[in-house]
């Protein structure tokens, strides 16, 4: 695939940092001027749409795209992250969420809590035994699709004869 490169031409006064070259159009440096624009579309070679888009809303910047029509902003975004790792080290809310396990026996092999509101999986435990002991737990968070993992940690527990002794926690995702 060749990659076109485009290369801006800038007019600048000279109340913006211009100098009296810059009156005319010259070519932009990119370590020294800056592209103002309402906002920036993203493309595929086949779609060509503006789904898809990063812009500015008042003080916010703001992403869009198909799934996500109403945008995020970029506090939200960053928010994500802490509400990943804090649903791999908690449960979700449960007003807003379904909770449902599965049994062996007596055993919970696994824990799930749905979204409310379409019910699409938004975290996952599942728990591995040796005799009647928990050895492993996996814990994953969902995308809002449901199927891709954002976050995983596993949890790997040692016992000494009854006791509890260790874990190990690995950040697999």
């Amino acid at each position: 695939m060749a990659l076109d490169r485009v290369k801006p031409l800038k007019l600048e006064s000279t109340d913006t940092g211009g100098d009296e070259n810059d009156e005319f159009p010259t070519s932009l440096d990119p370590h020294e001027d800056f592209i103002e624009l309402r906002g920036l579309v993203f493309d595929t070679d086949t779609v060509a749409d503006e789904t898809t888009v990063i812009t500015r809303d008042e003080d916010d910047l703001t992403f869009k795209d198909v799934n996500n029509p109403s945008g995020y902003t970029l506090t939200q975004l960053a928010a994500v992250g802490d509400l990943i790792n804090l649903y791999l080290e908690c449960e979700p809310p449960t007003p807003s969420t379904d909770y449902s396990n599965t049994y062996t026996g007596n055993r919970v092999d696994q824990e799930q809590w749905k979204r409310n509101s379409d019910a699409s999986l938004l975290k996952q435990v599942d728990y591995t035994y040796t005799g009647a002991r928990v050895t492993q737990e996996v814990r994953k968070v969902f995308a809002a699709n449901g199927v891709t993992v954002l976050g995983q940690i596993t949890i790997v527990y040692s016992y000494t004869g009854q006791h509890l002794t260790g874990e190990a926690i690995t950040r697999d995702v």
